[in-house]
């Protein structure tokens, strides 16, 4: 790692406190808007476009009871049957805690059941029951009507350079 030159970390002089009257209300730029437009730094737009996708997922599957980390996992254990929970998490982005109770709340609601593995008997794999597969296909409903409206303005060819840009970014990063 480089050190910091002195330029960066030298204080700079104790500046006056201004007068009450000279506080101007500062506006919060609205997404779209200076750094949190083109102007911003990748990662933080990347954050930025995550949020507000997320929370129009948490509201778009709200009235199903389904959160957003357990639409994750059912779409991972529909994906590949016979997970076990660590891999679930790792494909989620969840942590492991999480993903427990996640798994026991989908349990308990009979959307997915537990098979020990063949092999190892102690790692548990999780598949979707009817019930999961019917829960999720109404999620998926929904989240693809989202996605429409994320790719609206894109073209085919746009859409297929912005999936393989964000996996490539995961693909590149997952190795640091």
């Amino acid at each position: 790692m480089t050190r910091k030159t002195a330029a960066i970390t030298k204080s700079k002089a104790p500046r006056k406190p201004t007068a009450p009257a000279e506080i101007v209300a500062v506006r919060v730029p609205a997404p779209g808007e200076g750094k949190r437009g083109e102007q911003g730094y990748l990662g933080y737009l990347l954050r930025q476009a995550h949020a507000a996708v997320r929370l129009t997922m948490e509201r778009t599957l709200a009235d199903l009871g389904v959160t957003s980390p357990q639409f994750a996992v059912l779409t991972m254990l529909n994906a590949y049957p016979g997970l076990s929970g660590a891999d679930v998490a790792r494909l989620t982005f969840l942590t492991p805690q999480t993903v427990g109770v996640i798994i026991r709340n989908l349990d308990r609601d009979g959307a997915i059941v537990m098979t020990p593995h063949p092999v190892h008997g102690r790692i548990q794999q999780w598949t979707l029951t009817q019930r999961g597969t019917t829960l999720l296909k109404a999620c998926r409903e929904r989240v693809i009507a989202l996605e429409k409206r994320l790719a609206a303005s894109l073209d085919a060819k746009a859409e297929t350079a912005i999936r393989r840009w964000l996996a490539g970014i995961a693909a590149d990063l997952q190795e640091d």
